[in-house]
């Protein structure tokens, strides 16, 4: 039996029970604006998440608990893109990151993935009936009576919360100095509230939801570190998830235009919301690879005629690789460009990229 309808008519902890006195297994769809979230149940009890919020990837979350640098992410992710395995799977395998720190921090992913929906005013949901991934290489399993308590506490707690920050928008004064602090977030909390950030930017800088950013202000608040300098108003509900995704869609497209400069547009503009957005991060990189094979293509007319710049000695104190080494054979000084691609056993483009990397190092000249 499957169940749907919206947040503001059936409220959250009502479908958790159903689903856990019914004991069903099956999956849980929630969806507000961009944001999207699975809860997947076995036999009633929480299983797993899943969520499209940039901010609870599991990278983001290695990064904000410390255990993976921003750099080391970014290599793992380039990695995962050639190797097609997991990125905690690489990250274990570089000895980055141990099993037991990768299962923690799933653990914790999974939680405050199901945690922030508590807070959802409103959203879409359905539950399918027996949707069960087959692919889930860790799960958990969370007792769904311990998730409403839980969730409650919270909803009660941003309450409180929201009445010393009426909104997102708040930004604040530093009251207390930083040095004498150990808590690293909490140090970097205070770096962000000097810096003018609202609260929303704290958050997404800190890759924490809306709710664990104003919980630690609200802390620092209530030691007399921070003030609030500027309430905000609570401006237009914004999509930024919405934002990214369709920026990154316009990227990829102009990308494929060959419309550079308007994809490196977007990724910036990306990254302009999020500056640690893997996906734009990748994506300037491809933009960059691409734009410098095109004019690579660009610089080997075919009508001309390659001929060696070297003598025979010279060549054999060179590094070359068979692909490399199969064309300078052809090259004869009779024999134009466009007649020693026919002779080639590999892509045009892949040839064209070695004539213009050979007339680079000087092996070869163009008449």
């Amino acid at each position: 039996m499957s169940l749907s309808g919206n947040l503001r008519t059936m409220a959250l902890p009502e479908i958790l029970q159903w689903i856990s006195s019914g004991r069903k297994t099956g999956t849980l769809h929630l969806e507000r604006r961009s944001v999207q979230k699975k809860i997947i149940f076995r036999e009633g009890s929480i299983y797993t998440s899943w969520s499209n919020d940039p901010r609870e990837s599991l990278g983001q979350f290695l990064m904000r608990e410390r255990r993976v640098t921003e750099e080391q992410l970014f290599k793992a992710l380039l990695r995962q893109e050639n190797q097609g395995k997991l990125i905690g799977a690489i990250l274990v395998a570089d000895g980055l990151l141990t099993e037991e720190d990768l299962r923690d921090t799933l653990h914790t992913k999974a939680e405050e993935t199901i945690f922030d929906l508590f807070l959802w005013p409103e959203g879409r949901f359905e539950f399918k009936d027996g949707e069960f991934p087959a692919d889930v290489t860790i799960h958990l399993v969370m007792q769904v009576t311990h998730v409403i308590l839980e969730g409650i506490r919270r909803v009660d707690e941003w309450g409180r919360i929201q009445m010393v920050f009426p909104s997102l928008n708040t930004t604040f004064k530093v009251k207390g100095a930083s040095h004498g602090i150990e808590d690293p977030a909490e140090r970097q909390a205070l770096g962000l509230a000097a810096a003018g950030k609202t609260l929303a930017e704290i958050g997404l800088e800190m890759r924490r939801s809306e709710f664990e950013t104003a919980a630690l202000l609200f802390e620092l608040h209530s030691r007399g570190m921070i003030v609030v300098d500027q309430a905000g108003e609570d401006a237009k509900a914004t999509d930024t998830v919405g934002a990214i995704r369709d920026l990154l869609g316009l990227a990829q497209e102009r990308l494929q235009q060959k419309r550079y400069d308007a994809s490196l547009k977007a990724y910036e503009e990306v990254l302009a919301l999020d500056r640690l957005n893997q996906n734009a991060k990748k994506g300037l990189i491809a933009v960059i690879d691409a734009r410098t094979r095109d004019r690579a293509l660009k610089s080997v007319p075919l009508t001309k005629v390659p001929s060696l710049t070297m003598d025979l000695v010279s060549l054999t104190k060179e590094n070359f690789d068979p692909q490399e080494g199969f064309v300078l054979s052809r090259v004869n000084g009779e024999w134009d460009v466009q007649s020693i691609l026919k002779l080639c056993p590999m892509d045009e483009e892949d040839a064209l990229l070695i004539f213009a990397r050979l007339i680079e190092r000087k092996v070869i000249e163009l008449r």
